[in-house]
């Protein structure tokens, strides 16, 4: 298999994750990805020019949800995501929630870097940031907890990728607005294999 994605991005470290909970790590190529390079290939393969894209079997797979649940799949199923019932809902609902976040996340870094200084629609960051705040109220509202030696499901797994993506480009100090949510990160990262080689690059 051959990953196209970025070591910033926060969809492709949550693929990247998965493969390491679902023993796949050894199986997995990395390819490096610059969506913004026009001479890179990645629109050969995912015609969106989107990452991340997995290639396997000469059938490429794309978005990150899609390839989560083909990884699950491939490793017989109900592992990250529950096969079926209110379970299985509630955790595609909790990752939604985690891609929308991460979606206004990166908004906010494209307004403040993409467009000319005086193209910069300051409402429109705000906006974004509201949605990160409100998400991460919402979560931690719900207090949750991770139990060390559970197999994280891709809701938990996207949840730990929201708060690292959160401290690496600095959108919202989510600490002022989930504190609690401290201790459930460093439960899961004590816990959860790949959590330490898939971190995007802090410095």
């Amino acid at each position: 298999m051959q990953l196209r994605s970025s070591p910033s991005s926060p969809f492709g470290r949550k693929v990247k994750m998965a493969t390491y909970i679902l023993g796949f790590d050894d199986q997995v190529t990395p390819v490096l990805t610059d969506t913004l390079d026009p001479n890179d290939s990645i629109c050969e393969v995912n015609p969106l020019g989107k990452i991340p894209a997995l290639e396997d079997d000469g059938t490429t797979y794309y978005d990150s949800r899609v390839i989560m649940e083909y990884l699950d799949a491939k490793a017989g199923g109900g592992k990250i995501i529950p096969a079926s019932g209110p379970a299985r809902y509630e955790v595609l609902t909790h990752a939604a929630l985690m891609d929308g976040i991460l979606d206004a996340a990166i908004l906010v870094i494209y307004e403040r870097r993409m467009r000319p200084e005086d193209k910069y629609v300051a409402s429109v960051v705000e906006r974004q940031r509201g949605k990160i705040i409100r998400g991460l109220e919402a979560i931690a509202a719900k207090n949750p907890s991770y139990s060390n030696g559970a197999m994280p499901d891709i809701g938990e797994i996207g949840l730990a990728c929201v708060l690292d993506y959160l401290d690496f480009r600095k959108q919202v100090n989510w600490r002022d607005h989930a504190p609690n949510l401290a201790s459930w990160l460093a439960d899961f990262a004590a816990a959860v294999p790949g959590y330490e080689d898939s971190m995007p690059p802090m410095d």
